[in-house]
């Protein structure tokens, strides 16, 4: 009797958040859908290749767990094994107001803990991941010190999208820009670094000013999107391919960034494609780095890797929110 071979094992830590959303359409009424971690897995749903399943490590409220496993299902790629852990606190809801195309004001409410290595720990072992994606979507699903034993315990490739880790919670809810202490020990968890040009701004005057810090911390690749602009990749020397990310072994906590060799530091800026009309910028970076993670451990050279990305973040302004987004993302029909 023959078994199908193991499908490799994308996990998947971030924060479902549901969205209200003001100020997007022309009517009155505020939108309401899912946003936060589901456009990172719709992502990955569309991009991954045949052989790879994804493995959700997410924690969600139980006000919204019974929806989140929906959407879930609704997932061509999730792994059979998949579960959620449900917590007793309200889930996080964000009300987004956008100012235009590209900016928006965020007031979040929801109370769920960060994980703690004890709690994480048991799950990553069980995951039996190939590989990591992390999207910081309350900005606390993981502390320093937890990414930094993750980062030790866990051999594979690692992308984190910074996202809401450089932003404050005010008593009131409002999301406020705030510094990153501890810029270089952050680096030194990821092999892929993501964030949009407002989050560089409160850690680094520039992208090449960053690019030195998170190359030295061993990052191999940092990647900044620029909205309508596109984006700019600042490779490590010799980095091109997943094939060319330093082997690791045991609880090492050296530098991992190129692959030991000399050569220059490769950058350059990959326009994103026109898209006709205003659309919906909502999860555009999240589908970015969703598929760009994709196709780079699907094998893809840098590159292809960040054209792919660029097409799937400008097909996601067609389409309004995350349910029914990986199918569109694919080019298939939407009942949405």
């Amino acid at each position: 009797m023959t078994h199908a071979p193991r499908k490799k094992r994308m996990g998947v830590i971030g924060t479902f958040v549901w969205d209200v959303i003001h100020g997007r359409d022309a009517r009155s009424v505020p939108v309401e859908e899912w946003g936060g971690i589901t456009y990172t897995l719709a992502g990955l749903d569309a991009a991954l290749p045949d052989d790879w399943e994804i493995v959700p490590l997410l924690k969600v409220g139980y006000d919204l767990a019974q929806p989140a496993r929906e959407f879930l299902r609704s997932l061509r790629r999730l792994a059979p094994d998949a579960a959620l852990v449900e917590v007793p606190w309200p889930g996080h809801r964000v009300e987004l107001r956008y100012i235009d195309d590209e900016r928006r004001t965020e007031t979040l409410t929801g109370a769920i803990p960060a994980w703690s290595w004890a709690g994480l720990k048991p799950l990553l072992d069980e995951a039996r991941l190939d590989a990591l994606y992390v999207n910081f979507l309350s900005g606390w699903e993981l502390d320093l010190e937890t990414a930094q034993l993750l980062r030790q315990h866990f051999q594979g490739p690692i992308h984190c999208d910074l996202h809401m880790k450089v932003m404050a919670v005010q008593p009131d809810g409002r999301r406020t820009p705030q510094a990153l202490p501890n810029v270089a020990e952050w680096c030194a968890c990821f092999d892929f670094l993501q964030m949009n040009e407002e989050e560089l701004a409160t850690i680094a005057p520039d992208p090449l000013s960053l690019a030195a810090t998170a190359l030295a911390a061993g990052v191999s690749c940092l990647l900044i999107t620029l909205g309508k602009r596109g984006a700019i990749y600042v490779a490590a020397p010799g980095f091109d391919t997943i094939c060319d990310l330093p082997p690791r072994g045991g609880l090492s906590t050296g530098s991992r960034g190129a692959t030991g060799g000399l050569g220059a530091i490769r950058t350059a800026l990959v326009p994103a494609p026109f898209v006709n009309g205003p659309g919906d910028p909502t999860g555009c970076g999240d589908v970015w780095g969703a598929t760009h993670f994709s196709r780079m451990v699907a094998g893809d050279r840098l590159s292809d890797a960040m054209h792919a990305a660029a097409v799937a973040a400008a097909r996601n302004v067609g389409h309004r929110g995350a349910t029914g987004l990986a199918a569109h993302l694919r080019g298939e029909l939407s009942l949405k």
